[in-house]
């Protein structure tokens, strides 16, 4: 492969607002250029230092003390997670003045505050404010502010009350209920038009981090993507990549990228197969609690992916009776070209919506009565009632750390 990540491994956060295990290689200069601004709409002057990237977003700016006050002065039991940035807390604004209200009023947010002695730091916080600064999309986390104050870095964002899509797909217990096939084609759809509105801006950005623990969902579980830190501007002009360190997660990462540090949008094409196979299967990207020969999902489920008469062997039995062969056939081969070795192979990212939409769209979706898989009872299950009972507690603090 030419270049190894490296084996620095930090806690994953239940609710990831951007508090991410990063594992870097290589000790090069990144020489991607200036992290420039996008917008929806077009394009501003790129701006080069602190101040220019602080002074043309849109955020509030907020101070120290205002945040204390939102976050009950950063009590314990206001702790949504931990990670490598630091610690994510909850508070409450008014969402007029966005000042500081009691606990239960106004606005919830979610905080992200800088670990001082993490390994990522400011860069990877300015990276944030540059970017979620400009982008505005239904599926990316929206940041409403920040706060930079002395040695404080602070980030603070939409409260997104169903967690990551992580959670969802591989804790156990009654705060995540499995999800359904019908959740998960919604879920995979939302994070590809955020990936798709990045790819297709007018200076194009390569997200450099997809993964499970980075998709967030909403109330209705609409999917967003969140943490920037490690987004890049595509490359302009007559260049055919960006020439960068190579940083990302272990699993999730291209192969052509992990060799040369040559990034492009179709590494984040890949980055996204993985993820569409981890929902497809239910399996985490890499398991070394799983038998010799399936520690790595890709390795050991894509013989699997392109042959019709075996590909129900990766698929989540959780799932079962949820779906009909001709639909998870069509999900298998979308993933398995996403995760071509070669990057000229895979698909862009709205022929991946397209795809996405016409499953989600397709009556051959979900099982029938008549269409048994693995010849078991079939069971139909739509969205509404993918999660039973009451509203699971949002976030719970983990009494384990997670693997990236």
């Amino acid at each position: 492969m030419g270049v190894c990540l490296s084996a620095r491994i930090k806690a994953e956060s239940p609710y990831n607002t951007g508090v991410s295990s990063k594992y870097v290689s290589t000790d090069g200069n990144d020489s991607s250029g200036s992290c420039s601004k996008v917008s929806s709409f077009s394009v501003p002057p790129t701006p080069r230092s602190e101040g220019e990237i602080l002074q043309s977003t849109n955020l509030r700016s907020f101070t120290f003390s205002e945040i204390k006050m939102a976050t009950r002065n950063f009590r314990p039991d206001s702790v949504l997670g931990e990670g490598g940035f630091g610690s994510v807390f909850k508070g409450w604004i008014d969402e007029h003045s966005f000042t500081a209200t009691k606990p239960g009023t106004g606005m919830v947010i979610a905080v992200k505050r800088l670990n001082q002695d993490g390994f990522q730091g400011h860069k990877e916080w300015l990276a944030e404010v540059n970017y979620l600064g400009q982008l505005h999309h239904p599926n990316l986390v929206k940041l409403i502010g920040y706060c930079l104050e002395d040695e404080q870095r602070l980030l603070i964002y939409e409260f997104m009350p169903r967690g990551s899509l992580e959670n969802h797909l591989f804790r156990r217990g009654s705060y995540f209920q499995p999800l359904s096939w019908i959740l998960r084609l919604k879920v995979a759809l939302g994070a590809a038009k955020g990936l798709a509105f990045l790819h297709s801006a007018e200076t194009s950005v390569i997200y450099r981090d997809f993964k499970t623990s980075n998709v967030l969902l909403d109330s209705n579980y609409n999917a967003k993507l969140s943490d920037f830190g490690l987004a890049k501007d595509g490359p302009t002009g007559d260049k055919s990549h960006v020439s960068t360190r190579v940083m990302g997660t272990y699993g999730y990462a291209a192969p052509e990228y992990l060799a040369t540090g040559h990034l492009t949008a179709k590494s984040d094409i890949y980055s996204f197969g993985v993820v569409l196979l981890e929902m497809l299967s239910g399996r985490r990207v890499v398991d070394k609690n799983r038998p010799s020969g399936e520690h790595s999902l890709v390795e050991w489920a894509k013989p699997y992916l392109a042959n019709k008469r075996k590909v129900f062997r990766i698929l989540d039995n959780r799932l079962e009776g949820q779906y009909s062969m001709e639909a998870a056939c069509k999900a298998a081969t979308l993933a398995f070209r996403c995760l071509s070795i070669e990057a000229k192979y895979r698909p862009n990212m709205d022929e991946v919506v397209m795809v996405l939409e016409q499953l989600q769209d397709s009556k051959d979706t979900t099982g029938t009565q008549s269409n048994r898989t693995n010849g078991s009872r079939v069971r139909r299950q739509s969205a509404g009632d993918a999660i039973s009972g009451k509203t699971p507690t949002p976030y719970p603090r983990p009494s384990v750390s997670l693997h990236a």
